[in-house]
C-alpha cells in the first residue's frame, strides 16, 4: 500500500545477519549514501537506530510522494559501492539480481497511521 506524504518503519538486515553495521567503512558509506539520497529525493527522518546487523528508521516522505523503493534501492546499492569491502560469497541468484552480499534483499516496512503507532 503506497500513501503519498506518508510516515513510514523500516527495517533493513545485513545479509544473513552478519555483523557488518559495525563497521566504521559501512557505516561512512551508509551515512553518505543517506545524504545523496535525501539531496535528490528529500524526506524527513525523526528517528533512526543502527545496531550490529540491521537497522529501524522512521520516514516521512514528501506530499505526493510514495517511492520509499526506489530510496531504499539507491542506499543500498551506494553504500555497497562506497564501503570498500572484500567481495563476499554470493549465491548465482545474488549475482543475478546484481547484490553485493552486503544487505539482505528484502526490507520490512510498516505505514504509521497514527501517534500510537509510534
Amino acid at each position: 500500500m503506497f500513501t503519498p506524504g506518508a510516515t513510514w518503519f523500516f527495517t533493513v538486515a545485513a545479509a544473513r545477519r552478519r555483523h557488518l553495521l559495525t563497521d566504521l567503512r559501512v557505516i561512512s558509506a551508509f551515512g553518505t549514501a543517506m545524504r545523496e539520497v535525501r539531496q535528490t529525493l528529500p524526506f524527513s527522518m525523526p528517528a533512526r537506530v543502527i545496531l550490529p546487523d540491521h537497522l529501524h528508521v522512521i520516514w516521512t516522505l514528501r506530499e505526493n510522494d510514495t517511492d520509499y523503493p526506489r530510496r531504499w534501492s539507491i542506499i543500498k546499492r551506494r553504500t555497497s559501492q562506497l564501503a570498500g569491502l572484500p567481495p563476499m560469497a554470493r549465491t548465482c541468484s545474488m549475482v543475478a539480481r546484481r547484490e553485493s552480499g552486503l544487505w539482505q534483499r528484502r526490507y520490512w516496512e510498516h505505514l504509521i497511521r497514527d501517534t500510537d503507532d509510534l
